[in-house]
Protein backbone atom coordinates (compact mmCIF):
# COMPACT_ATOMS: atom_id res chain seq x y z
CA UNK A 1 0.00 0.00 0.00
CA UNK A 2 3.10 2.35 0.73
CA UNK A 3 4.03 1.64 -2.35
CA UNK A 4 1.32 2.70 -4.29
CA UNK A 5 0.85 5.65 -2.64
CA UNK A 6 4.70 6.58 -3.48
CA UNK A 7 3.79 5.54 -7.01
CA UNK A 8 1.04 8.25 -6.61
CA UNK A 9 2.97 10.84 -5.27
CA UNK A 10 5.77 10.50 -7.86
CA UNK A 11 3.37 10.87 -10.70
CA UNK A 12 1.56 14.19 -9.09
CA UNK A 13 5.36 15.36 -8.73
CA UNK A 14 6.57 14.93 -12.26
CA UNK A 15 3.10 16.44 -13.41
CA UNK A 16 3.67 19.47 -11.62
CA UNK A 17 7.25 20.03 -12.63
CA UNK A 18 6.23 19.27 -16.40
CA UNK A 19 3.47 22.12 -15.50
CA UNK A 20 6.60 24.79 -14.61
CA UNK A 21 8.28 23.79 -17.54
CA UNK A 22 5.90 23.75 -20.20
CA UNK A 23 3.62 26.69 -18.83
CA UNK A 24 4.72 28.41 -16.20
CA UNK A 25 1.01 30.47 -15.98
CA UNK A 26 -1.01 27.66 -15.70
CA UNK A 27 1.07 26.50 -12.15
CA UNK A 28 1.35 30.08 -10.89
CA UNK A 29 -2.38 30.35 -11.39
CA UNK A 30 -3.20 27.06 -9.29
CA UNK A 31 -0.70 28.33 -6.75
CA UNK A 32 -2.62 31.76 -6.67
CA UNK A 33 -5.84 29.64 -5.91
CA UNK A 34 -4.24 27.16 -3.39
CA UNK A 35 -3.66 30.79 -1.01
CA UNK A 36 -7.28 31.61 -1.79
CA UNK A 37 -8.52 28.57 -0.68
CA UNK A 38 -6.47 28.32 2.65
CA UNK A 39 -7.48 31.83 2.89
CA UNK A 40 -11.41 31.07 2.55
CA UNK A 41 -10.12 28.55 6.03
CA UNK A 42 -8.63 31.73 7.77
CA UNK A 43 -11.64 33.11 7.63
CA UNK A 44 -13.98 31.03 8.73
CA UNK A 45 -12.30 29.87 11.72
CA UNK A 46 -11.80 33.70 12.76
CA UNK A 47 -15.43 34.34 12.02
CA UNK A 48 -16.40 31.46 14.64
CA UNK A 49 -13.76 31.74 17.12
CA UNK A 50 -14.09 35.77 17.51
CA UNK A 51 -17.64 35.79 19.00
CA UNK A 52 -16.34 32.79 21.32
CA UNK A 53 -12.98 34.36 22.66
CA UNK A 54 -15.16 37.45 23.12
CA UNK A 55 -16.99 35.50 25.35
CA UNK A 56 -14.32 33.76 27.63
CA UNK A 57 -15.43 30.34 25.97
CA UNK A 58 -12.77 27.24 26.17
CA UNK A 59 -14.28 25.64 23.14
CA UNK A 60 -12.68 28.38 21.04
CA UNK A 61 -9.82 26.50 19.58
CA UNK A 62 -11.80 23.08 19.60
CA UNK A 63 -14.38 24.55 16.47
CA UNK A 64 -12.00 26.68 15.05
CA UNK A 65 -9.63 23.22 14.33
CA UNK A 66 -13.21 21.75 13.58
CA UNK A 67 -13.51 24.71 10.85
CA UNK A 68 -10.40 24.60 9.13
CA UNK A 69 -10.55 21.31 7.21
CA UNK A 70 -12.41 23.44 4.75
CA UNK A 71 -9.00 24.82 3.52
CA UNK A 72 -7.07 21.88 2.52
CA UNK A 73 -10.43 20.44 1.16
CA UNK A 74 -10.71 22.48 -1.34
CA UNK A 75 -6.93 22.60 -2.16
CA UNK A 76 -7.23 18.83 -2.98
CA UNK A 77 -10.84 18.63 -4.57
CA UNK A 78 -10.72 21.51 -6.67
CA UNK A 79 -6.82 21.25 -7.42
CA UNK A 80 -4.31 23.93 -6.98
CA UNK A 81 -0.92 23.79 -5.84
CA UNK A 82 -0.04 24.46 -2.15
CA UNK A 83 3.68 25.37 -0.97
CA UNK A 84 3.35 23.36 1.82
CA UNK A 85 2.30 20.26 0.47
CA UNK A 86 4.43 20.28 -2.26
CA UNK A 87 7.45 19.88 0.26
CA UNK A 88 6.26 16.00 0.57
CA UNK A 89 5.62 15.49 -3.37
CA UNK A 90 8.43 16.99 -4.75
CA UNK A 91 11.26 15.58 -2.15
CA UNK A 92 10.35 12.10 -2.92
CA UNK A 93 10.16 12.65 -5.98
CA UNK A 94 13.64 13.87 -5.80
CA UNK A 95 15.09 10.86 -3.59
CA UNK A 96 13.19 8.47 -6.03
CA UNK A 97 14.94 10.44 -9.09
CA UNK A 98 12.16 10.86 -11.12
CA UNK A 99 12.31 14.61 -10.81
CA UNK A 100 15.39 16.87 -10.05
CA UNK A 101 16.09 18.88 -7.03
CA UNK A 102 16.19 21.99 -9.89
CA UNK A 103 12.60 21.13 -10.27
CA UNK A 104 12.04 20.90 -6.70
CA UNK A 105 13.32 24.12 -5.96
CA UNK A 106 11.29 26.12 -8.59
CA UNK A 107 8.18 24.04 -7.72
CA UNK A 108 8.34 25.44 -4.36
CA UNK A 109 9.65 28.68 -5.10
CA UNK A 110 7.00 29.65 -7.50
CA UNK A 111 4.32 28.00 -5.21
CA UNK A 112 5.39 30.16 -2.62
CA UNK A 113 4.55 33.65 -4.71
CA UNK A 114 2.05 32.19 -5.72
CA UNK A 115 0.37 31.33 -2.43
CA UNK A 116 1.24 34.39 -1.00
CA UNK A 117 -0.09 36.48 -3.93
CA UNK A 118 -3.51 34.49 -3.59
CA UNK A 119 -3.44 35.71 0.14
CA UNK A 120 -2.95 38.84 0.58
CA UNK A 121 -5.76 39.10 -2.87
CA UNK A 122 -8.03 37.54 -0.90
CA UNK A 123 -7.43 39.58 2.29
CA UNK A 124 -7.38 42.47 0.52
CA UNK A 125 -10.72 41.05 -0.68
CA UNK A 126 -12.21 40.51 3.05
CA UNK A 127 -11.10 44.11 3.91
CA UNK A 128 -13.18 45.54 1.38
CA UNK A 129 -16.20 43.27 1.81
CA UNK A 130 -16.40 45.24 5.24
CA UNK A 131 -16.44 41.98 7.41
CA UNK A 132 -13.90 43.31 9.34
CA UNK A 133 -14.53 46.72 10.42
CA UNK A 134 -15.97 46.26 13.56
CA UNK A 135 -16.55 43.76 16.43
CA UNK A 136 -15.02 41.25 17.46
CA UNK A 137 -13.74 39.43 14.40
CA UNK A 138 -11.40 42.25 14.42
CA UNK A 139 -10.07 42.62 17.57
CA UNK A 140 -9.42 38.63 18.06
CA UNK A 141 -7.50 38.83 14.47
CA UNK A 142 -5.39 41.87 15.55
CA UNK A 143 -4.56 39.66 18.52
CA UNK A 144 -3.68 36.42 16.47
CA UNK A 145 -1.81 38.49 13.97
CA UNK A 146 0.10 40.47 16.80
CA UNK A 147 0.77 37.03 18.77
CA UNK A 148 2.66 36.06 15.74
CA UNK A 149 4.70 38.40 14.56
CA UNK A 150 6.02 39.08 17.99
CA UNK A 151 6.54 35.72 18.95
CA UNK A 152 10.29 34.04 18.90
CA UNK A 153 11.99 32.45 16.10
CA UNK A 154 12.65 28.90 17.17
CA UNK A 155 9.14 28.68 18.87
CA UNK A 156 7.77 29.64 15.30
CA UNK A 157 10.26 27.58 13.52
CA UNK A 158 9.10 24.15 15.87
CA UNK A 159 5.49 25.36 15.30
CA UNK A 160 5.73 25.76 11.83
CA UNK A 161 7.63 21.73 11.64
CA UNK A 162 4.90 19.91 14.14
CA UNK A 163 1.73 21.79 11.38
CA UNK A 164 3.37 20.54 8.59
CA UNK A 165 3.59 17.18 9.43
CA UNK A 166 0.09 16.89 10.33
CA UNK A 167 -0.88 18.73 6.64
CA UNK A 168 1.26 16.26 4.68
CA UNK A 169 0.40 13.43 6.09
CA UNK A 170 -3.28 14.39 5.96
CA UNK A 171 -2.19 14.86 2.12
CA UNK A 172 -0.36 11.15 2.00
CA UNK A 173 -3.32 9.42 3.68
CA UNK A 174 -5.98 11.16 1.06
CA UNK A 175 -3.51 9.23 -1.62
CA UNK A 176 -3.41 5.96 -0.04
CA UNK A 177 -7.68 5.95 0.11
CA UNK A 178 -9.73 5.54 -2.85
CA UNK A 179 -13.36 7.18 -0.81
CA UNK A 180 -13.38 10.56 -1.24
CA UNK A 181 -15.54 10.04 1.95
CA UNK A 182 -12.28 8.99 3.46
CA UNK A 183 -10.32 11.42 2.46
CA UNK A 184 -12.48 14.34 3.80
CA UNK A 185 -12.33 12.37 7.21
CA UNK A 186 -8.60 11.63 7.73
CA UNK A 187 -8.23 15.64 6.39
CA UNK A 188 -10.83 17.12 8.99
CA UNK A 189 -8.56 15.42 11.71
CA UNK A 190 -5.08 15.89 11.08
CA UNK A 191 -5.78 20.08 10.60
CA UNK A 192 -8.43 19.50 13.46
CA UNK A 193 -5.24 18.96 15.41
CA UNK A 194 -3.10 21.30 13.89
CA UNK A 195 -5.15 24.30 14.30
CA UNK A 196 -6.66 23.24 17.84
CA UNK A 197 -2.91 22.73 19.22
CA UNK A 198 -1.69 26.28 18.09
CA UNK A 199 0.87 25.26 15.29
CA UNK A 200 1.85 27.51 12.57
CA UNK A 201 1.05 27.22 8.58
CA UNK A 202 3.02 29.55 6.48
CA UNK A 203 -0.16 29.76 4.04
CA UNK A 204 -2.21 30.52 6.51
CA UNK A 205 -0.51 33.07 8.18
CA UNK A 206 -0.24 34.54 5.01
CA UNK A 207 -3.84 35.71 4.89
CA UNK A 208 -3.98 36.19 8.21
CA UNK A 209 -1.03 38.74 8.49
CA UNK A 210 -2.43 40.72 5.57
CA UNK A 211 -5.83 41.03 7.44
CA UNK A 212 -3.75 42.50 10.04
CA UNK A 213 -1.74 44.81 8.21
CA UNK A 214 -4.71 46.11 6.28
CA UNK A 215 -7.15 47.26 8.69
CA UNK A 216 -6.25 49.75 11.03
CA UNK A 217 -3.46 48.41 13.56
CA UNK A 218 -0.83 49.62 15.81
CA UNK A 219 2.34 49.79 14.24
CA UNK A 220 4.77 48.94 16.48
CA UNK A 221 2.97 45.58 17.24
CA UNK A 222 2.39 44.53 13.35
CA UNK A 223 4.19 45.54 10.18
CA UNK A 224 5.45 44.38 7.19
CA UNK A 225 8.95 43.84 8.85
CA UNK A 226 6.74 41.21 11.48
CA UNK A 227 4.88 39.60 8.25
CA UNK A 228 8.68 38.50 7.16
CA UNK A 229 9.84 37.87 10.20
CA UNK A 230 7.17 35.12 10.72
CA UNK A 231 6.74 33.60 7.47
CA UNK A 232 11.01 33.17 7.37
CA UNK A 233 11.27 30.29 10.72
CA UNK A 234 7.52 29.21 9.70
CA UNK A 235 8.30 28.16 5.99
CA UNK A 236 11.50 26.47 7.13
CA UNK A 237 9.58 24.53 9.96
CA UNK A 238 7.17 23.61 7.18
CA UNK A 239 9.99 22.80 4.88
CA UNK A 240 11.48 20.51 8.06
CA UNK A 241 7.95 18.79 8.64
CA UNK A 242 7.24 17.98 5.27
CA UNK A 243 10.29 17.05 3.63
CA UNK A 244 12.42 15.64 5.42
CA UNK A 245 10.14 14.40 8.41
CA UNK A 246 7.12 12.75 6.04
CA UNK A 247 8.30 12.58 2.75
CA UNK A 248 12.06 11.48 3.78
CA UNK A 249 10.80 9.08 5.94
CA UNK A 250 8.10 7.26 3.33
CA UNK A 251 10.24 7.62 0.56
CA UNK A 252 12.85 5.22 2.66
CA UNK A 253 10.14 3.08 3.81
CA UNK A 254 8.59 2.46 0.93
CA UNK A 255 12.05 2.11 -1.41
CA UNK A 256 13.09 -1.13 -2.99
CA UNK A 257 16.51 -0.18 -1.52
CA UNK A 258 17.71 -3.72 -0.34
CA UNK A 259 18.08 -3.81 3.81
CA UNK A 260 21.14 -5.39 5.23
CA UNK A 261 21.65 -8.95 4.87
CA UNK A 262 21.05 -10.77 8.44
CA UNK A 263 24.34 -12.62 9.60
CA UNK A 264 24.41 -16.23 9.06
CA UNK A 265 23.77 -18.48 11.71
CA UNK A 266 26.29 -20.79 12.88
CA UNK A 267 26.07 -24.06 11.76
CA UNK A 268 24.87 -26.90 14.12
CA UNK A 269 26.87 -29.84 14.25
CA UNK A 270 24.75 -32.80 13.20
CA UNK A 271 23.25 -34.90 15.80
CA UNK A 272 22.61 -38.62 15.62
CA UNK A 273 18.79 -39.54 15.54
CA UNK A 274 17.40 -41.67 17.69
CA UNK A 275 17.13 -44.63 15.05
CA UNK A 276 21.46 -44.47 14.28
CA UNK A 277 21.94 -44.39 18.09
CA UNK A 278 24.09 -47.68 18.39
CA UNK A 279 21.66 -50.86 19.66
CA UNK A 280 24.39 -53.75 20.40
CA UNK A 281 24.40 -55.01 24.01
CA UNK A 282 27.31 -53.23 25.84
CA UNK A 283 29.91 -55.84 27.36
CA UNK A 284 28.89 -57.04 30.43
CA UNK A 285 31.68 -56.01 33.03
CA UNK A 286 32.53 -58.36 35.74
CA UNK A 287 33.78 -57.56 39.16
Amino acid sequence: MTKEAIATIISAARTKAELVEDSLPKFLILSVLAGIYVGFGVMLVFSIGAPLHAAGSPAVKALMGASFAVALSLVIFAGSELFTGNHMFMTIASLAKQVTWKDTWKVLGISFVGNLAGSLLLALLLVQSGLLAKGPIKDFVLEAVAGKMQAPFMELFFRGILCNILVCLAIWMAAKTKEDIAKLVLIFWCLFAFVGAGFEHSVANMTLMGLGLFIPHDPEQISWIGYVKNLIPVSLGNWVGGACLVGASYWYVGSDRPSRKPKKAKKLESVPSFETWETEPREKTTY
